[in-house]
């Protein structure tokens, strides 16, 4: 039997890296996926691939009517949810002193508020369905920080802390919030910070202990395990899956 059969899964950021992948791997395991994303055209493209069992709808993860919108049509069109990954995030490169407030609220209104605004609303419909699953996706800089990312950092901190204070107030109800903590995926979220140009990430790869960098079908993996029922006593966690990243320290000279 698939992981996730007769699971219903709410995934931000769906249209195209670790989302995509996630959605992929949801629906090969027996999943309802209700793919979320400002991407309109990519994200109905991923759902007419993956066939009868994606469903796509546009979703601004920093707007609250949205938010609201999206949740009453998935339990409308599925029944029910069961499993939300608050998978949408953006990254931005800049020095603590250059950085505008602008520029600052942007990213902590895209990956905090939208990751609060998310857990926020399936609280009601998953305690209706008898508990659920919340997924967060952090980072590994949520975990320890690195320069220039002032904002990024922030935010994943955030939602590394808002995780564990869901975990608390919801496991009564059945629900499990887990935070994830990818290191460097190999998606396009770095040349997009770097303004569209083609990056070279196998550089930074050479430094962690498996020397390269990750793929989003591996994040995929982590995330169909906390969805699924074998991590039922798994809540208020950090998962890493980062290569070995954080496994070490400055003095590190590897690579």
């Amino acid at each position: 039997m698939a992981d996730l059969a007769g699971k219903v899964a709410i995934i931000t950021g769906a249209a195209g890296g670790q989302g995509a992948a996630a959605a992929r791997r949801f629906i090969e395991e027996g999943a309802q996926v209700m793919i979320a994303d400002i991407d309109d055209v990519k994200g109905a493209a991923l759902a007419d691939e993956l066939g009868e069992h994606a469903h796509y709808r546009h979703l601004d993860v920093g707007n609250e009517e949205q938010w609201a919108d999206l949740v009453e049509e998935t339990v409308a069109l599925l029944g029910k949810v069961d499993v939300l990954v608050n998978n949408a995030g953006i990254l931005m490169f800049s020095a603590l002193a250059d950085t505008t407030l602008e520029q600052y609220e942007r990213v902590i209104r895209i990956n905090q508020v939208g990751t609060f605004l998310g857990m926020r609303s399936v609280v009601k419909p998953m305690t209706a369905a008898g508990g659920g699953s919340i997924i967060n996706t952090s980072s590994i800089e949520g975990l320890a920080a690195v320069p220039l990312l002032v904002a990024y950092s922030s935010s994943k901190f955030a939602i590394r802390g808002m995780s564990k204070v869901a975990a608390m107030e919801l496991g009564e109800v059945g629900i499990r919030v887990n935070s994830v903590h990818p290191g460097m995926i190999d998606t396009n979220m770095v040349s997009t910070a770097a303004g569209g140009g083609e990056v070279d990430l196998s550089p930074a790869g050479r430094k962690v202990a498996l020397r390269r960098v990750g793929r989003p079908e591996e994040i995929a993996e982590v995330l169909v395990f906390l969805a699924s029922d074998k991590s039922s006593y798994c809540t208020g966690a950090e998962f890493v899956a980062d290569g070995g990243a954080t496994a070490t320290h400055a003095f590190n000279f590897a690579g």
